[in-house]
């Protein structure tokens, strides 16, 4: 089974795939993004993703990536929720990631219960808000396109209406049908995906808010804290200790 960990660089991709087991997927250093027919999870170093049995996806790697794979038998794969998601790492989750990844068995059994102290801190995490959910409705659809080639663009969502045909009203309302979210939020949430790469690859705080549409960066600053935890000064910093 697939497991342990690797450098990746910058940009790397990995094609739509399946696995036969769960899998965890770790950046102790760098950022990941994890897509699949529901969404994108992005996961920096403080979150891993998890995607269930026979779940198609795919991954790309942002900055100077040290990534950690760990294969979940069928047999645990009962204890996580059944739908990809990204959950925080905690520092005991962290070091049994590390722990599991980094040397090979040496005692019978000794992966197993690094195996059950994960799926235990995992159990009584909350999933994050880094998912990104896409729609299904065609016009909803060309409405997140047109964000998606351009997050920074700062049409209302009545224009977005006007371009792909159909009323600001009913675009709420499928948003808030479809994706669960507010149109607000749901591109405040590409933002910061397109935020974290960006931090990642070493642009700056204030460059990175004008690159992803922010007014100012007091108020990219707010948003990036509310969604991720921590400020993206913060998160820059903890990025340079990982990679030292």
């Amino acid at each position: 089974m697939l497991q342990g960990g690797a450098w990746l660089p910058h940009g790397f991709q990995l094609a739509p795939h399946s696995h036969l087991h769960g899998q965890l997927v770790y950046a102790a250093a760098g950022a990941l993004a994890t897509a699949t027919e529901r969404g994108t999870w992005v996961a920096p170093a403080d979150r891993v993703t998890w995607t269930p049995p026979r779940f198609a996806h795919s991954h790309r790697f942002y900055g100077h990536t040290d990534v950690r794979l760990v294969t979940v038998p069928l047999d645990l794969c009962g204890e996580f929720v059944q739908h990809p998601s990204v959950f925080a790492v905690s520092p005991l989750l962290r070091e049994t990631l590390l722990a599991l990844t980094d040397r090979p068995e040496r005692r019978p059994g000794a992966h197993r219960r690094l195996l059950a102290v994960i799926v235990d801190e995992l159990a009584d995490t909350a999933e994050t808000s880094l998912h990104l959910p896409e729609p299904v409705d065609d016009r909803l659809r060309a409405a997140t396109d047109l964000l998606h080639e351009d997050p920074a663009r700062p049409a209302t969502l009545a224009e977005l209406g006007r371009m792909v045909g159909a009323s600001e009203r009913t675009l709420s309302r499928l948003f808030h049908s479809e994706l669960s979210m507010s149109f607000h939020r749901w591109r405040t949430t590409l933002r910061i995906h397109l935020a974290l790469a960006h931090l990642t690859g070493g642009m700056s705080v204030t460059e990175t808010s004008v690159a992803c549409g922010w007014s100012n960066p007091s108020s990219f600053i707010d948003a990036f804290t509310e969604v991720v935890g921590q400020t993206p000064g913060r998160y820059q910093s903890t990025l340079r200790i990982a990679q030292k």
